[in-house]
């Protein structure tokens, strides 16, 4: 039987919602080794594609939503809360919690079509686009050695930037939150795959390293 109950708005369907990675928090619970690597799946975030001219005046009024645009690759800026990463010389992933999303009662998507106005470029509501993995631990960084091109020694990577690039052959954005800590953007699509291959890739570090 069809279900024809009335939607009355987000909060309606918060109970049923389910992340793309949901289904592996367990296995991530159990994959993780506390004080040597942690992965968990922090799902929900609201998120959006933006596009404009850095130098224009939209580009100004955006930058007064997010708390400035990043103008070179890596570099990530924004607020305690609002997060614009850098994807390409014009066009940015901007990423803030879950509650800043217009159907929850915030106003960032909103804003930031209010403040492009009429201007070339665009904003577009990503939210339900990718995930975000939070991969952290001193054993963090060998883990995505074993799947990612970039260098990410620390005298290369620094904490604060974040890059396209791909894990395990399956492109994410990847942001160096700290020292030991990582936050992974991949596509829904590919959230059970990643997440199994990062599983698989801590695996060696639940056992006693051999002299």
């Amino acid at each position: 039987m069809a279900n024809t109950a009335a939607f009355t708005g987000i909060n309606g369907l918060r109970e049923i919602r389910r992340s793309p990675a949901s289904h592996l928090a367990e296995a991530f619970d159990t994959g993780s080794v506390q004080g040597t690597v942690t992965l968990k799946e922090g799902p929900f975030q609201t998120m959006a594609g933006v596009r404009v001219d850095l130098g224009s005046e939209a580009g100004t009024r955006i930058g007064s939503v997010t708390g400035g645009l990043p103008t070179r690759c890596g570099e990530v800026r924004g607020t305690d809360r609002v997060s614009a990463l850098w994807l390409g010389p014009q066009e940015f992933l901007v990423v803030a919690p879950e509650d800043a999303h217009d159907s929850l009662g915030g106003d960032l998507i909103g804003s930031l079509k209010s403040a492009l106005g009429d201007a070339a470029g665009q904003v577009v509501d990503l939210s339900a686009n990718r995930t975000t993995f939070e991969l952290s631990g001193p054993r963090a960084r060998a883990v995505l050695e074993k799947g990612c091109a970039l260098d990410l020694h620390p005298r290369t990577l620094k904490p604060g930037t974040a890059l396209n690039t791909e894990v395990g052959n399956i492109p994410v954005v990847l942001f160096k939150t700290g020292e030991e800590s990582f936050r992974l953007f991949p596509r829904a699509s590919f959230a059970d795959y990643l997440g199994r291959w990062l599983l698989d890739s801590m695996r060696e570090f639940a056992s006693p390293e051999v002299p």
